[in-house]
């Protein structure tokens, strides 16, 4: 058992392969934070890393005693008024006005395995023995009130999850005003805090910043984890690297508004904390009623950025996502979108669908526009049945016909929102998220539907229901293409108008869980203008995720590295689009675009019929390379090799490795050309050190040692001595894909 519990000091030890993680109960009855960090042995006691001491300026909770401040004591689920300044982990307000509380120590039960979340998306165990869990059971008798932390250590690794539970005992009513699932006291500020930030199109950019006093805080007020800002930070120490070096990561599986923030106090304690936001929100917590943070996921490795990033992905491919798609490859998917926009016929999409199948792809995907009288963005969402002058013989007829091409049929849906022109709206035009007598703002034509109630999540279900058991659907693209205004409900009382935020995603997850159980072999996509709410929540119900709108390719190598800081290449939708691009008019070479969506789950979006015959059979080429490599793509180990943030960003490089180390695909992308340039090497990793390799189109073999510690010679650049050579490369936006294969596993 990777939990360990000292009674005469009432020390808990929860250890991984990698990491100890260190806390006890104080005099005080309350949390005390000893260790975070590497994996240490243990031992009877670690009492002496509590440290105390009298400062002039302290308060000290025991008369007498000018020790014991919280000011100075690190922290494992910090209150805030008696002694300590900081930021709390919780805060709740009482019938008598006080936001007073003393939670102290009251049991704990230690078990093997993992237990769900009751309505929320968290990480789970197919064994009992491939987790062990702890619960801690604190206790404020003056207002009856307990509080349950959770911890479950993935022992094998170095994973620890965390999320607090809030039960109101008492025959009066409480208010959480804040409630975030943890914290944490680190014992210093020698860090770099890592985030991922961006916009629409340009999302989850690695962004690096030193800690100095203060709060460094990243959130999100939108109603969703957001473009600006994803639901994970990392801390790492100045000199790591992708290979080397400290790192913490924190990764909230939530998907709705969210505070990630580490605060650095005057002794330079760093006090990282995370969980929904505390901004606009209040929770009222009836007698006998109980209130449920989502989870985080904490990773500690002192293997670098690569490593940490390794264990995030092994986690949410396997213990996150879940259903018959988990282990499964993914289909090549052939959209119609940048296609057809809004316009398109019966016949036409058939057309479309029978080009794609000559050419390889296994799943054509009707995007927006079959529903209603929908010609453009102002109208029908909400109506979800088809449009019969577009598609006279209904979708189930569309989908019979594209899977007698022999394809499967995937379908797209935005079922959280709705138009004003809609029949829906017309006859429940109080069912979109507003506050009465206010204005309504919109975004993209479009209003919010108000998922806190169950009958609009109801009428939305057997909307879809209808259809999915009607028609052969295998994939449904669920879309959300605006954030939260005007948040309120006329159907809850005043005193909750501070939950609908958090009462709207956990009606997004109610329908997400219903679809998925009741559809168990449909493949979800989730989307929300492309990446808008890319985070761990949305992984739970759709196994891969539209990483952006953005398809360039260029663009997309930015995206797609900051997006694998922390998710699998599995949930990374990747497609290659026309050019000019649609976002940024760029044009790129379609080996270039498909060489950066090879390493993702991969497919087309654009008009098969106007391909030339060339661009035809380099499409066959791709989709051939890629069904013979998406296993390895799926479930290989990835690595980050050279990052697009780094210098002049000019080289973008990664590569995945197969588990045996008998394969790899190494990615290779540059910018801009360079005239009269060096010799270029690129040095590998995760290769057999031992092992002898061959490299697609290159003569010879190479030593996995060589390659990685050499490098792979890469082609020459255009020298300007003479006219170009074959073997000389040329022009803007050039990438290249190895493929290694051993032949020998012990040349010694």
């Amino acid at each position: 058992m990777p939990i360990f519990y000292t009674e005469q000091t009432k020390e808990f030890h929860l250890q991984t392969k990698g990491s100890s993680y260190i806390f006890t109960v104080l005099d005080n009855q309350q949390l005390g934070h000893l260790y975070y960090g590497k994996k240490i042995e243990h031992r009877d006691s670690f009492t002496h890393l509590l440290r105390f001491q009298r400062r002039a300026t302290s308060s000290c909770v025991f008369e007498g005693n000018l020790e014991f401040s919280l000011d100075l004591i690190k922290q494992e689920f910090p209150s805030y008024g008696t002694t300590d300044y900081r930021e709390p982990a919780f805060q709740i307000l009482q019938e008598n006005g006080s936001r007073i509380t003393n939670f102290e120590y009251k049991n704990h039960v230690i078990s093997s395995g993992k237990k769900p979340l009751k309505g929320l998306p968290a990480t789970y165990v197919e064994s009992e023995e491939e987790a062990a869990t702890l619960e801690v059971f604190l206790y404020d008798s003056l207002i009856d009130v307990e509080l349950v932390l959770t911890y479950t250590v993935f022992a094998e690794t170095n994973v620890i999850t965390r999320h607090a539970r809030f039960i109101n005992h008492h025959s009066s009513p409480v208010q959480l005003m804040r409630a975030l699932s943890m914290s944490v006291d680190l014992p210093d500020a020698d860090f770099q805090m890592l985030q991922l930030s961006g916009s629409w199109s340009r999302e989850r950019y690695v962004k690096e910043r030193a800690l100095v006093p203060g709060i460094h805080q990243i959130s999100s007020t939108r109603g969703a984890s957001s473009s600006q800002q994803n639901p994970f930070i990392a801390l790492k120490r100045p000199q790591t690297t992708e290979f080397h070096g400290e790192v913490y990561g924190f990764s909230l599986v939530y998907s709705g508004n969210f505070l990630a923030q580490v605060e650095v106090d005057q002794y330079d304690v760093s006090r990282v904390q995370m969980g929904i936001h505390p901004f606009d929100f209040q929770w009222l917590l009836e007698a006998g009623e109980s209130f449920q943070t989502p989870e985080v996921v904490m990773v500690y490795t002192d293997q670098g950025l690569n490593h940490l990033s390794q264990l995030y992905h092994s986690l949410y491919r396997s213990r996150l996502v879940r259903g018959n798609w988990r282990d499964r490859p993914r289909p090549i998917l052939l959209n119609s979108w940048e296609a057809t926009y809004f316009d398109f016929t019966e016949d036409s999409l058939v057309e479309f669908a029978k080009e794609g199948k000559k050419l390889g792809v296994e799943l054509f995907v009707l995007d927006d526009g079959w529903f209603g009288t929908r010609n453009d963005d102002t109208t029908s969402l909400g109506d979800w049945f088809v449009n019969s002058e577009k598609l006279p013989n209904g979708i189930e007829g569309l989908a019979e016909k594209i899977e007698a091409l022999g394809l499967a049929f995937g379908l797209w849906f935005e079922p959280e929102m709705v138009n004003k022109e809609s029949e829906l709206f017309k006859k429940h035009p109080d069912w979109i998220i507003h506050v009465e007598g206010r204005s309504q703002s919109h975004g993209r034509n479009q209003y919010v539907l108000d998922f806190s109630r169950a009958e609009v999540v109801d009428a939305i279900y057997e909307m879809m229901a209808e259809l999915l058991r009607k028609a052969p659907i295998s994939y449904i693209k669920w879309d959300m293409n605006r954030h939260l205004t005007e948040i309120g409900s006329p159907a809850w009382p005043k005193e909750r108008q501070q939950e609908i935020a958090h009462r709207y995603i956990l009606g997004v997850y109610d329908l997400y869980e219903r679809l998925v159980s009741e559809f168990p072999d449909v493949l979800f996509e989730s989307c929300a203008s492309g990446g808008c709410r890319f985070d761990p929540g949305m992984l739970y119900y759709a196994p891969q995720t539209w990483t952006s709108d953005d398809t360039d390719a260029i663009e997309r190598l930015k995206i797609q590295y900051g997006t694998s800081m922390v998710y699998p290449l599995s949930s990374i939708g990747a497609h290659v689009s026309a050019v000019p691009n649609h976002q940024v008019r760029r044009v790129t070479s379609l080996e270039t675009r498909g060489n950066v969506a090879f390493f993702g789950a991969f497919g087309y979006e654009l008009d098969v019929t106007q391909l030339t015959d060339e661009e035809k059979e380099n499409m066959k080429k791709q989709i051939a390379f890629y069904k013979e490599h998406r296993e390895l793509i799926m479930f290989g180990t990835f690595y980050r090799l050279r990052s697009p943030f780094v210098g002049d960003g000019n080289v973008t490089s990664w590569i995945v490795v197969s588990e045996d180390q008998s394969e790899a695909l190494v990615g290779y992308y540059q910018t801009l050309a360079k005239v009269n340039a060096g010799f270029r090497q690129l040095k590998l990793t995760g290769l057999q050190e031992c092992g002898l390799y061959q490299i697609d189109g290159m003569i010879g073999t190479y030593g996995g040692d060589e390659l990685m510690h050499s490098g792979l010679q890469l082609p020459n650049e255009f020298s300007g001595a003479s006219a170009l050579r074959e073997d000389e490369q040329s022009g803007d936006f050039q990438s290249y894909v190895f493929k290694l294969k051993r032949i020998e596993s012990d040349r010694h």
